[in-house]
């Protein structure tokens, strides 16, 4: 088989995602919501606080990326630091009442983007594509683990 991009999962994955980032970005960026905000809004949605260390971790990307977005919220009102009782060196953040407000508008818009880009799928085609979708990030995560061995 010759790969296209419309035979390569990596290109069509890719094209899907922009096309995500940018209905979300459309809906939210009125409130002041950027994309990259994301999994920060969610990883602190029950009101915990978490050490930048394990924002990055839970948001799989490195620190350098997630200080960048952590001093972009703060700008922008919607985190706040506070130092780590168990650890004098370390600052836990959490979500301001400005973010906290926001958290339903922010659920809404996820969940209604995810509605429309799978309304062309019948309930169990849905399934099978979580489920796939879960297996191929799984054999990747694992390549990149053994990668770095």
């Amino acid at each position: 088989m010759t790969l296209t991009r419309e035979t390569s999962i990596g290109y069509l994955s890719n094209w899907a995602a922009r096309l995500f980032t940018r209905a979300i970005e459309r809906r939210l960026a009125p409130a002041g919501i950027a994309t990259a905000y994301l999994p920060v809004l969610f990883a602190l949605a029950d009101g915990t606080a978490m050490t930048q260390k394990a924002l990055a971790q839970h948001a799989a990307v490195e620190q350098p990326t997630m200080a960048a977005t952590l001093k972009r919220m703060e700008r922008d009102g919607l985190v706040q630091r506070r130092p780590d009782p168990a650890d004098r060196r370390s600052a836990l953040v959490a979500l301001t009442p400005l973010a906290s407000g926001q958290l339903n508008r922010v659920q809404t818009v996820v969940e209604q983007n995810n509605a429309r880009a799978m309304a062309n799928l019948q309930p169990a085609e849905q399934q099978a594509l979580l489920t796939h979708l879960l297996q191929v990030i799984a054999a990747l995560e694992a390549d990149e683990a053994a990668a770095q061995k």
